[in-house]
Parts: structure tokens; C-alpha cells; sequence
């Protein structure tokens, strides 16, 4: 929290406490600002609302997540297929471990967004990643077809139920705040388990 003042700082420690506690609906504006010791004006000389004081816990780790995996789905879509089909495991082995340890580092961050967003803009952030997910998938559908003779037709709908089965159940690490070594074990086998379905719905 640094080129934050003192009030800044004080308000968003105990917003946090409040959303953990209660969910953003459910956490009043006037019992944070009451608890934290300053008056409604004095809140509203930095944020113009409850949500801006959500944003302001989460925003940079939430958003930096999801830029990262923008970025290895472009990185992966600049490959030629070959090389794409042969590290279809890898990619997302790095991504996930990437992840883990991006996320245990901003693990309250992740737990607002996660399990308190409800009545945000972060209540659908999920989906936001599913569809950087679904697109990059489909694109690498597409090119296996115009590849393989022995190709098994996959439909959008059933790609984006998989990406989203693929992280609803790696963010299960925070929801049931896993200690961090059982959540490597556990995102560990998760991603076999995908790599071997989408191996075998592809015929690779």
C-alpha cells in the first residue's frame, strides 16, 4: 500500500475486514467508515463509493492474474501446431504454478473476489478468465482440424463448460483455504486430469 495516507490505509484495512466478515452487499458503508475512525465526508475525499473501496483491495492482483493469462494464450497461439500439440501439457502446467503462487501471495485479494464480490464488477471475474480460456481453445481447435484427418468434432459450448470447470476447480484452493502445499498437490493433479481429457477428446 505504498503513496497511501494514514486514512487510506486505515479505511482500507478495516473495508477488508468488513467485506471478509460479511460480503460487500452485506457490509455497510457507515460501519466501515465508523470503525475506522473517520467521518462519511472524510471517506468520500478518496472514494466515491462502497464498490471504489472493493476495486481498491483487489483491482492490481485480480487484474494482473488475468493479464498473465491473456498473455500465455498469445504466447501459445504465436507457436506452430506442432509445437502447440507437444506442449499442450506444459503451458498450462506453468500457468497453474504461476498462479498458486501469485494468488498465495494476494491470498485476500483473491478470497474478496472469490467468495465477497457478489453485487461488484468482480462477481462475474471467473467468467472473464473462462473466456480468454474458451477463445484460446477454440483457436486451437480450429488449427487441429485443418491438421488431423482423425478429428473429433468439439463444440464452443462444451469448451467453455470445460474451461470452466478447469478453474471454478483450481479457485476451490481459496475458497476452502487450502494451505498452500496441499493446494500445489491438488492443481497439480487437476491439471493431469484436464491434460489427459482434452488429450483424449482430441485423439493427440
Amino acid at each position: 500500500m505504498q503513496d497511501l495516507t494514514e486514512t487510506q490505509k486505515k479505511l482500507l484495512e478495516v473495508g477488508k475486514r468488513e467485506f471478509l466478515e460479511k460480503g460487500f452487499k452485506n457490509a455497510s458503508l457507515r460501519d466501515i467508515v465508523k470503525k475506522a475512525g473517520f467521518t462519511l465526508g472524510a471517506f468520500y475525499g478518496y472514494y466515491p463509493n462502497k464498490e471504489a473501496l472493493f476495486c481498491a483491495l483487489v483491482e492490481k492482483p485480480a487484474q494482473e492474474l488475468l493479464n498473465y493469462y491473456f498473455s500465455m494464450c498469445e504466447k501459445f497461439k504465436e507457436l506452430p501446431i506442432l509445437e502447440q500439440i507437444k506442449q499442450l501439457g506444459d503451458v498450462p502446467k506453468e500457468g497453474m504454478h504461476w498462479s498458486i503462487e501469485h494468488i498465495y501471495d494476494n491470498f485476500d485479494a483473491f478470497k474478496l473476489v472469490l467468495c465477497c464480490s457478489s453485487g461488484t464488477k468482480y462477481e462475474s471475474y471467473i467468467d472473464k478468465i473462462v473466456e480468454v480460456e474458451t477463445a484460446s481453445t477454440y483457436s486451437f481447435i480450429d488449427r487441429i482440424k485443418s491438421e488431423s484427418e482423425n478429428y473429433l468434432h468439439i463444440d464452443e459450448d462444451l469448451v467453455h463448460i470445460l474451461s470452466n470447470s478447469m478453474f471454478s476447480g483450481m479457485f476451490e484452493i481459496v475458497v476452502h483455504d487450502m494451505p498452500k502445499s496441499r493446494a500445489k498437490e491438488y492443481v497439480h493433479t487437476l491439471h493431469e486430469f484436464f491434460v489427459a481429457g482434452w488429450q483424449k477428446i482430441l485423439r493427440l
